[in-house]
């Protein structure tokens, strides 16, 4: 293991997004790179993570953001030697009302925009693909071939390993406990293990990213938000070969692990962490709202809700209020640059949004990432409490209905 040293560069949290900035770093020929993490790599939020890829999405830059991260799970393992573990399994995005189905029109229209490829499915043709459906329900089945789902810590692994053959260094089970600026310019950082001399912090901390920025004085809302999804016990007709499945209409998404049943959804009444005051402790499985998960796939999966629970993940994955990332420097903190408030798409986008961090600290960033600078949210004007409100709303709202 590891010890941090005076490095010209620190990234903070060895999540997917953190090992994916690594790689891009050393990648583009940054020397003297380290990342640190409290715990080891792939251990917190991020080992918690369902790995569910999906590209189609509601705007066109966040479309292209996961088209990015698949082009580079779909080589990963080519260009490394490292497996992130990837299947392009497909996916479907299923329809139960007209409204939604008049949605996923526009969705479509902007995965086209995008050069992603769809196709809506008949109903025969969706059992074809997926033979435990009832279709009888369904009124639209937008598929989308190059979709799928991978296995979190072998993605960020591989990451790791990958970064590391370049030079990168890791130091895991090391706590950051200050921040050294002087002047507006970041100078070091205090650890656990030592104090260090950094000219670059890259904050990629998950849950933990608002306190890191509090460090420097800074207060960004990145509010930590409950999610949690059950894995079945072995599920008589499910392989690992099956499509993912989407049913926002049911706030939930589902796919085989293994030969398993995997699902999850969106809690109508979510709870969150002050990041401030609240720790982000453990979390004990709300077997309310688990049951509730396969009741409700039951509309479209006969027999889910005799399904046998083996396993349950859950975890604090980070939500802006406004429901966009918040990537770029730290206006007034010289060398302090965000990686932050994924969103719930940490693992699925951490390619492109590892792009993205690169993209923000050139002279010339493009409008949309611009557009997710921290700057937004200073001076630190905003109330906390309506903050974490705002950041339910989006994680509850996950799956609203779209104009």
């Amino acid at each position: 293991m590891s010890k941090p040293t005076d490095a010209a560069t620190t990234i903070v949290g060895a999540g997917a997004v953190g090992c994916a900035v690594a790689l891009h770093l050393a990648r583009a020929g940054w020397k003297d790179v380290q990342v640190i993490e409290s715990h080891d790599v792939a251990e917190a939020t991020t080992g918690q993570a369902a790995g569910l890829v999906g590209q189609v999405r509601s705007t066109v830059d966040r479309t292209r953001l996961a088209m990015a991260s698949v082009n580079l799970f779909s080589r990963l393992e080519k260009e490394t030697g490292y497996p992130p573990d990837w299947r392009q399994t497909g996916s479907i995005r299923i329809a139960l009302t007209a409204d939604r189905a008049a949605e996923f029109e526009r969705m479509a229209a902007i995965a086209r925009s995008a050069g992603l490829e769809t196709e809506f499915l008949s109903n025969a043709q969706v059992t074809d693909r997926f033979p435990l459906l009832d279709t009888t329900a369904i009124r639209a089945a937008l598929w989308c071939p190059t979709d799928g789902y991978l296995q979190p810590h072998s993605l960020t692994t591989a990451y790791a390993r990958a970064a590391r053959d370049l030079g990168v260094t890791f130091c895991p089970h090391t706590t950051v406990t200050g921040v050294d600026v002087r002047d507006g310019v970041v100078e070091g950082l205090r650890t656990s293990a030592g104090d260090i001399r950094t000219d670059l912090v890259i904050n990629a901390a998950g849950p933990w990213a608002a306190g890191l920025a509090a460090m420097i004085g800074v207060d960004l809302p990145i509010i930590p938000v409950r999610h949690e999804y059950f894995v079945s016990t072995p599920t008589p007709g499910w392989s690992p070969d099956l499509p993912v499945l989407r049913i926002p209409d049911l706030h939930l998404y589902v796919r085989a692990e293994l030969r398993s049943v995997l699902c999850g959804g969106w809690e109508a009444r979510a709870l969150s962490r002050d990041p401030r005051r609240d720790p982000v402790v453990p979390i004990e499985p709300d077997w309310d709202v688990l049951t509730g998960f396969a009741t409700d796939l039951e509309t479209v999966v006969p027999g889910a809700s005799q399904l046998r629970v083996a396993e349950v993940f859950r975890g604090w994955p980070a939500f802006a209020p406004d429901g966009r990332f918040v990537v770029g420097p730290v206006p007034g903190v010289r060398g302090f640059v965000m990686a932050a408030a994924c969103n719930a798409h940490g693992v699925s986008g951490s390619a492109g949004l590892a792009e993205y961090v690169m993209e923000s600290m050139r002279p010339d960033p493009s409008p949309y990432v611009q557009s997710l600078s921290p700057a937004r949210f200073l001076p630190n004007t905003f109330d906390w409490t309506d903050a974490q409100t705002k950041a339910r709303a989006v994680y509850e709202n996950y799956y609203a209905l779209t104009s």
